[in-house]
């Protein structure tokens, strides 16, 4: 499902290669039709803000946005468990989800990288992927409404999974919780952010008969995160 490999991209560090296509990301979008018209208007427009932007500014805002803080991290397992040692066995879970259905990463993040397990999302079918999404769809939410409180554009992709996954979640538990977050203003309180407890204790990966039997994504070839080509998406 090419819709996964774009929300994906639009995840991923801003680089030339994919950037230069990103307009015809509104016509895949629309063709596979799996998000809503309302979620689908906010894509586009950032979307329109990524084609109309300066590479460097775009690299600049991502840093800003994902890699200076836990709040936006894109490591799904960072909002789950922390630096808990439980965190460890929740990735070991993970790659054998990827091993078990013939996923091979050909990158050096780790697997709970969000652009990475989308990429493996979109190698199933629509059924599959709206399950596997829903075990994460707590931790999607709280990154949504995060980004939202701060008026961050990206809160529009994560609208867009939260749509698409699978079982509910009670949003406006999640809202309070953000409500009564402290932002951070200093390099001191972002320190002192990464050394706070995990949002959520629990491992969404429920067991290895869970992963393994009961959802199952078949994937015809190993393959990790990738650009689209010179052509675009293919």
């Amino acid at each position: 499902m090419k819709t996964y490999k774009v929300l994906s991209l639009l995840l991923s560090y801003p680089r030339q290669d994919w950037v230069d296509h990103a307009s015809e990301f509104k016509t895949v979008l629309a063709e596979e039709n799996l998000i809503s018209k309302s979620k689908l208007k906010g894509l586009n427009e950032l979307i329109d803000r990524i084609t109309d932007s300066d590479l460097i500014d775009l690299q600049e805002q991502y840093v800003a946005t994902f890699d200076r803080g836990p709040a936006h991290s894109l490591h799904l397992f960072e909002h789950i468990h922390g630096e808990s040692r439980d965190r460890g066995q929740a990735m070991v879970d993970l790659m054998e989800m990827y091993s078990a259905n013939g996923f091979g990463m050909a990158t050096s993040e780790l697997p709970d990288y969000l652009p990475v397990f989308l990429e493996f999302l979109s190698s199933g079918t629509a059924k599959e992927a709206s399950a596997v999404l829903g075990e994460t769809n707590k931790v999607l939410m709280l990154i949504k409404e995060r980004l939202a409180k701060k008026k961050l554009d990206y809160k529009f992709i994560f609208a867009a999974l939260n749509e698409m996954a699978d079982g509910k979640v009670n949003r406006k538990e999640i809202k309070q919780m953000v409500a009564q977050e402290k932002d951070e203003v200093t390099f001191e309180d972002i320190d002192n952010q990464w050394v706070e407890p995990e949002a959520f204790g629990k491992n969404p990966f429920k067991s290895r008969n869970y992963l393994n039997q009961k959802i199952k994504v078949n994937i015809n070839e190993s393959k990790g995160p990738a650009m689209p080509p010179t052509g675009g998406l293919q």
